[in-house]
């Protein structure tokens, strides 16, 4: 490919590009190097790529060349580069039968390299919601930023960060069905409000079988937890007829989004909220406070 291709840059990839601001800023720091010179970003969160997707942007590559430079750090070796962004026309590129592709070098920890990674692929769209979950879970774990860090570089709320993680404590056969695309993550997030995974799977197949909607996975739901609470010993019994403690509890998960109990008794009566992280608590209380 000739160093002559002209290429812009997209939207979003401004902040990891310097002096990227209009004009011909862009081309600044961008040089030509082998393809087979750059290496993978080991942190890549997203796990898998349309091959379609990329046949479609390998075709554009051949005709138009790569539209925007990939970002790369300094790899091990002499005159090694590892992808920080732009993975998906690295990849396309080596189909499209490139031997040199237009990169900027930026000088990055490993942490942000994950970062980087996963921002672009936010502003992207690009994640499937586990993939975006397992990208937050090494931050939080490998780098030990807490939830309200993640949501600050990511550009989402704490709560979102929070939510998502949640997924990856679902039943190994919900999140086999998110990653598929089978359900959606509202589904999901309902049939976590199930106590066991066994639970969670049981009612999966109902989900998938009945063709149900997030509303009426959420109403499924509501159901199974009302009949383990007539289970119960007959002193923590509840009616599970009882429209309006139903109607009360559903009003009251929408909108502090955690599973909740009402628990009427002869004078008064019980409100139970359930929390399954330190982070939930924080950000519950968060809501508790503000209204």
């Amino acid at each position: 490919m000739s160093p002559k291709k002209r290429y812009g840059l997209g939207r979003g990839l401004d902040a990891l590009i310097p002096g990227g601001e209009g004009g011909d800023a862009p081309t600044r720091g961008v040089q030509y190097v082998p393809i087979a010179a750059v290496r993978p970003n080991p942190q890549q969160p997203r796990a898998r790529m349309d091959p379609a997707a990329l046949e479609e942007l390998a075709a554009s590559i051949r005709e138009h060349g790569i539209l925007q430079p990939l970002v790369v750090s300094r790899g091990p070796g002499e005159g090694e580069f590892t992808l920080i962004a732009g993975e998906r026309r690295w990849r396309a590129a080596q189909l499209a039968g490139l031997e040199r592709v237009p990169v900027l070098v930026r000088e990055v920890t490993p942490q942000e390299q994950l970062e980087l990674a996963l921002i672009e692929n936010i502003q992207r769209a690009d994640l499937n919601p586990l993939e975006e979950a397992e990208a937050y879970r090494q931050l939080h774990e490998a780098f030990g930023l807490t939830h309200e860090e993640i949501a600050r570089r990511v550009g989402k709320s704490r709560v979102a960060v929070t939510n998502a993680l949640r997924l990856l404590k679902a039943a190994p056969a919900v999140q086999q069905a998110l990653h598929q695309g089978r359900i959606r993550e509202g589904h999901a997030r309902a049939l976590l409000a199930l106590p066991t995974h066994a639970a969670q799977e049981a009612a999966l197949q109902t989900v998938l079988r009945e063709g149900l909607s997030v509303r009426e996975t959420e109403a499924l739901v509501r159901k199974l937890l009302g009949r383990a609470e007539v289970a119960r010993p007959r002193g923590a019994a509840r009616s599970a007829d009882d429209a309006a403690t139903r109607s009360i509890e559903a009003r009251l998960q929408a909108h502090l989004g955690t599973r909740v109990q009402v628990r009427p008794g002869r004078r008064g009566g019980r409100i139970v909220l359930y929390y399954y992280s330190d982070e939930e608590l924080d950000a519950l209380l968060q809501r508790l406070l503000r209204a």
